[in-house]
């Protein structure tokens, strides 16, 4: 990050404020939208879209359902019904398509909550110094469909703070206050983006997803680097940006092909100089990339 400033300075001065906030605010204009229009129905009788962001129908027609939804109605011992099924392979290949975390940064209505914290860690100067793995997020995945198989149950459901936030905002928020304010505390004062990235198994399970996903964002143009660390400073998985970035010696290419990128966009916002932009994997050949901690062991070696 430049000295003296807050990350994107050089874009706000060179692109303007929007240019340097043009994905930010795409993402905000999404997640409001998104739950607009399934709370049109309870909140205004306007029946766009019925269920919930679970298991929805739009317009009487197209079936959506959460694949991880699915994933603990078989591990019940349950098979879902066809309609389900079908909702669940349009919404998994439209993931395979733009990125499975796409799903945190552009639909996630948790995702302003994390934001906000981590908007107020930097320009307080709070340090939330301690350092998590993102194995739990995958311990805690498999408790999730190891609970649904042993109990029969979709228990994950109550305490998802995603279902919270839904029932919450047609019925009463109530609880559901306690679990967003826990959320931004932990985010703002235990440790960096401490939810989504380390956490939440609803991230662990789509950034599975992402792994063979199509849409990319790549340093393209790396070769303009000037090392601001800008990009580090705000991606929610900063690691995920070095092979792309500096791995040339280690025959990286410049796609980011990790499944945890969230494709948010954020990156190319703040570049001023525009090292970054959206791409697809096939862009050129590349080594693939490792997941998980190894990887990070090997890119910062």
């Amino acid at each position: 990050m430049q000295a003296g400033g807050r990350p994107g300075a050089e874009a706000r001065r060179l692109k303007g404020w929007f240019g340097a906030h043009r994905y930010l605010v795409l993402r905000r204009l999404s997640q409001v939208l998104i739950l607009g229009l399934f709370l049109a129905g309870p909140w205004f009788g306007a029946w766009i879209v019925t269920g919930n962001l679970a298991s929805s129908l739009t317009l009487d027609l197209l079936p959506l359902t959460d694949p991880l939804l699915l994933l603990q109605v078989f591990a019940t011992g349950h098979v879902p019904e066809l309609t389900a099924l079908i909702g669940g392979l349009i919404v998994l290949a439209f993931y395979l398509l733009v990125g499975g975390r796409v799903y945190c940064s552009w639909v996630c209505p948790i995702n302003p909550v994390t934001d906000a914290a981590e908007w107020l860690r930097c320009k307080f100067n709070i340090k939330a110094g301690t350092h998590f793995s993102d194995q739990p997020r995958y311990w805690l995945l498999g408790a999730i469909l190891l609970v649904a198989a042993v109990s029969g149950s979709l228990a994950w459901e109550l305490v998802n703070p995603v279902a919270m936030v839904y029932r919450g905002l047609v019925f009463g928020m109530g609880l559901t206050w306690g679990v967003l304010v826990a959320v931004f505390l932990l985010d703002l004062c235990v440790g960096r983006r401490a939810w989504c990235g380390h956490l939440c198994p609803i991230g662990a399970f789509y950034g599975l997803v992402g792994t063979a996903a199509v849409l990319r964002v790549a340093a393209a143009r790396r070769e303009r680097c000037d090392d601001c660390m800008d990009c580090f400073a705000v991606c929610p998985e900063h690691w995920v940006i070095r092979p792309a970035l500096k791995g040339a010696d280690k025959g990286f290419g410049p796609v980011i092909l990790s499944g945890h990128c969230t494709n948010c966009g954020r990156c190319i916002d703040v570049c001023g100089r525009d090292v970054f932009a959206f791409t697809t994997r096939f862009t050129q050949n590349h080594r693939p990339a490792l997941g998980g901690e190894n990887h990070k062991r090997e890119v910062s070696s």
